[in-house]
């Protein structure tokens, strides 16, 4: 009585977004990709690169830091590990990869 009937449409054909309609959906997610790739992923494989090339070119002298902090001068150099001079007649062995960085020579005089 105070409730009407409520009836089905007919279904009206399903309209194909066709290839814009696509593209505007997967939009947000190629923008997303695009710049995370250009602030995240491009600078640390340039990273990777620089710190590659440094660990090929250590040199007998280099004065360099490691991953713990320590200072000193590399005395030799094998396929995996450099000798490490950190005070005078003290030498550690560390592996290429812990040197984090190459100082400018004549940084350390105190060794």
């Amino acid at each position: 009585m105070f409730i009407s009937n409520a009836y089905a449409q007919t279904a009206g054909a399903a309209a194909d977004p066709g290839l814009m309609g696509s593209l505007t959906t997967f939009a947000p997610l190629i923008l997303m990709f695009v710049v995370m790739y250009f602030l995240m992923i491009r600078p640390q494989q340039k990273r990777q690169k620089e710190l590659r090339t440094m660990m090929d070119a250590l040199a007998k002298n280099d004065e360099v830091i490691t991953v713990g902090g320590v200072l000193g001068r590399v005395t030799r150099v094998t396929d995996t590990y450099v000798g490490i001079e950190v005070a005078a007649g003290t030498e550690i062995m560390v592996q290429k990869s812990a040197v984090t960085a190459l100082l400018p020579k004549g940084t350390l005089k105190t060794l």
